[in-house]
Order: structure tokens, then sequence, then C-alpha cells
């Protein structure tokens, strides 16, 4: 199928971008349009302008900061995955990055474009939760800070509003927490079938964000996390009993658990390496 005819635009700046939008109600920003595209070739997207903002520069940035790293809404997944600082800061979300689709679908699909789609199956949404990250997103009016999570809000929907767009996302240094990444998908490239990230922090407290389970990342945190394997399989067990499952509930719990004890052995080898 071919996707509805609808006007094109493509601004160098975000303050053009911005007006595009503030000037076209029925727009859909295109970034690496690895969602987009596909939803509009089946017309199950039918937006009458597209904004493509890959000649804005100023959004493709990695940018290491004394107290935190910004990423650009831009980046592209490989890059996720390839980039040395990243890599040395953020290991597990070079690793989830590196788990997203195909290489082709890596090398086109973008940060900004994973986060706004909102998929709950998705890597990068639960990374930016975990991570505690902050997205910066812009208006007409200016810009606002949105904890990422306060900023997934259900089944593909986000906290923006008419008129924005995100920016840049940016991520916290932190010397005293450990993670670890586990997912389950049917078939190499897939959507996860569930996933989970796991956090260790220096004075034994800790996290579990799971992904694809619910309508977006469900976020845990644990005042301790046990270090006997029966004690913390009882955790787990207690807190996936407790998610809101959309379906197949059974399989997707028992996963959630399975997936979090992984992850947590990966923040074990961390540790050690």
């Amino acid at each position: 199928m071919k996707p509805n005819s609808f006007a094109y635009y493509r601004p160098n700046s975000v303050a053009s971008a911005l007006q595009c939008l503030a000037t076209q109600p029925d727009a859909k920003i295109l970034a690496g349009g690895q969602s987009l595209v596909p939803a509009m070739n089946f017309r199950l997207s039918r937006p009458a302008c597209l904004i493509d903002i890959n000649g804005i520069e100023a959004l493709a940035h990695v940018e290491v900061c004394a107290d935190k790293v910004v990423l650009g809404a831009l980046v592209h997944h490989q890059q996720i995955h390839e980039h040395p600082s990243i890599r040395q800061h953020f290991p597990v979300l070079a690793e989830a990055a590196g788990e997203i689709g195909h290489l082709a679908i890596r090398n086109r699909g973008t940060l900004g474009g994973s986060l706004v789609h909102a998929d709950p199956a998705s890597e990068l949404p639960a990374a930016m939760v975990a991570l505690r990250a902050v997205m910066e997103v812009a208006g007409v009016d200016g810009t606002r800070r949105i904890p990422a999570a306060e900023f997934f809000v259900g089944w593909m929907t986000t906290a923006l509003d008419t008129g924005e767009m995100l920016v840049s996302v940016h991520v916290p240094l932190s010397s005293s927490s450990v993670y670890g990444f586990a997912e389950f998908a049917r078939r190499p490239g897939d959507f996860a079938y569930v996933g989970a990230f796991v956090e260790r922090a220096a004075n034994e407290s800790g996290a579990v964000t799971w992904f694809g389970v619910s309508d977006k990342p469900e976020y845990r945190p644990m005042s301790a996390l046990p270090r006997d394997a029966a004690a913390r399989q009882a955790e787990w067990q207690q807190l996936a009993a407790k998610l809101e499952v959309l379906d197949e509930p059974r399989m997707r719990r028992k996963l959630a658990v399975v997936l979090a004890e992984r992850a947590y052995q990966k923040v074990e080898e961390a540790k050690i390496g």
C-alpha cells in the first residue's frame, strides 16, 4: 500500500520545525521513519504534513557533561550502540541499543523516534526510565524537562503536548549504580516479548524496570536487593505478581521473573569485571 498524500517540509533549525508544527495542526515529525513510514503505508497514520527534521544538525550530538550525558533526538540506535562515551558511562544502554531490530533499522532509527513512538516492547524507553533520564522537549513558548518515568503515560502515548517536539535526552552520570539488561524475543530482530533492566546501588538498594509486559515501562524500586538467590527470586515474583499485564499474563509474569534474574546476574558480572 501507499500512504495518503501529504505536504512535506524540511526545516534546518528547531525553531523552524516548531513554527511548522504550530501552523500545521495535523503534522507529524519525521526522523528515522522506521515506525512512522510503515504506519503510513498501511494507512494506520494519515498525517496531512510531514516535518523532516533530519537536516537539523543540532539534534544529532552526544555531549558528555560534568554530571550527565546529553543525547540529541537524532542520534541513531547504532550510534548509541557504538559510541565510546556511551559504552564507557552507560554500557547497559549501548548493549540494549544493539538489540534493536537489525543493522539496517539501527542505522536509520533514531533515539527520539523510538521514545516518542513509545512502543511498550521497545528497549530505549525502558532504558531511559531505568537510568532516570530526563526528556527535554521544545515548543514555541520555550522548553521544559520531563522525567522519563512521567514521559511515558500509556500505550504509545507520551506527555508531549500539541506543538511540542523532543529535542534531547539528559542521562545523569552515576558511579554508585551498576545495571544489567536481559530480554526475550521470539526471533532475532523482533520486538522484545519481555525484557528487564536491573539496578544495584552501592547502598544495596536497587530497582527493576520491565518492558513488554504492560502499556509502558514498569519501574519498581527496591529498598534492598537481596544477595540470597531464594530471597531475590521471591522478591521478583512478588513484584511481577503486581504487574498489570496486557495479555498472556501467566507467561509474561514468569518471563519477567526469569529475565530480572538474568539481568541481575549481568550486574554481578559487571561488578566482577
